[in-house]
């Protein structure tokens, strides 16, 4: 695994997909700011790229970011390129989020298409704030995790199953499905260049039935794209030690 750190806001993670080779172990960390160490080990095996970023209500200022780590990843050899839940905004509240979000015709979705496209790779948006097909009559959104080929083509989407109502601890509740309505169905893994993915979002996390049922149909890699918070976060991901 490589690390380059460009600012707080946003890093990159480089790292060769080895689902073929059970325990192999390709951990290393870039520790300077600016800069991009990729393994020299097992070059013949796929290179992807994680994208961290820092979403606002601001749906320029990120599509930047995220665009700025995906020509990055492309240049550096990535097949595919794997962004966040919320790639596309974090809101200040539901109301907010209902208003900033758009259709997957929509113009968001047609950018990134374009950037697949640009770049030669493929790209998973790894959570959509998506107005759906009954958006006028449930004024209600999905989570939507979408899979692009690199010719810019939606290949795969999965709308995110359990949503998360939770008591949080000093902070009140966060419900999801005040303004989110959850998926209905669970999605086949999909064939791409770095092996059979299959598609999850954050919270699903906790729900063992889905990725067994995934990994069951073929699934190599598993993706759990995530917004956690601060108290949600750590009760989910145990952090690897430095």
């Amino acid at each position: 695994l490589s690390v380059t750190l460009r600012n707080p806001r946003k890093c990159l993670f480089l790292l060769h997909s080895a689902s073929r080779l059970p325990g192999l172990s390709l951990f290393r960390n870039s520790r300077r700011p600016g800069t991009m160490a990729v393994s020299t080990l097992n070059r013949g095996l796929p290179l992807v790229a994680v994208c961290q970023v820092t979403s606002t209500p601001d749906k320029e200022q990120t599509f930047a970011a995220c665009s700025g780590l995906v020509r990055e990843a492309a240049k550096l050899g990535a097949c595919l390129a794997f962004l966040p839940e919320a790639f596309d905004f974090i809101a200040r509240d539901p109301a907010e989020t209902l208003q900033l979000s758009e259709p997957l015709g929509g113009d968001l979705v047609s950018r990134y298409a374009q950037l697949a496209r640009e770049c030669g790779l493929w790209i998973s948006l790894g959570g959509f704030h998506e107005r759906g097909q009954d958006w006028e009559q449930t004024q209600r959104i999905y989570n939507c995790h979408v899979l692009l080929d690199n010719k810019g083509s939606i290949v795969a989407t999965y709308r995110k199953t359990h949503l998360c109502d939770v008591e949080l601890p000093g902070q009140g509740s966060m419900c999801e499905s005040n303004s989110t309505a959850p998926g209905p169905t669970l999605g086949s893994p999909i064939s791409t260049p770095a092996g059979k993915v299959g598609l999850a979002i954050c919270y699903d996390l906790r729900f063992p039935e889905l990725s067994l049922a995934l990994a069951q149909n073929g699934a190599e890699i598993l993706t759990y794209p995530s917004a956690f918070g601060s108290v949600t976060g750590p009760a989910h991901w145990e952090p690897a030690s430095s």
